[in-house]
């Protein structure tokens, strides 16, 4: 999957528009192998952008936890971590 797509379920605050946005434009960049689509397919590709944000909105509206909310500093520091572990300082 995607490495530049981020959990956005559970934290505090709420993902806003634009992260779900952004991670709807990375899926479909993923699936479609393109970047920047060439004019012909630019339509098909934002649309596909439109609906997968879409989709994306109305999962996080609709699923349920019992676990509190996550914070994302916390989040980005672990992380962090992990990647200084991983690769290195």
């Amino acid at each position: 999957m995607c490495r530049n797509i981020k959990t956005l379920y559970n934290f505090s605050p709420p993902a806003s528009e634009e992260e779900i946005r952004a991670s709807a434009l990375q899926f479909v960049r993923k699936i479609s192998g393109f970047n920047r689509p060439s004019q012909t397919n630019e339509e098909a590709f934002n649309k596909a952008v439109d609906q997968v944000a879409a989709a994306a909105h109305e999962l996080l509206g609709s699923l349920v936890t019992l676990a509190p909310p996550r914070d994302r500093e916390a989040e980005a520091a672990k992380a962090k971590a992990r990647n200084t572990l991983r690769f290195g300082a």
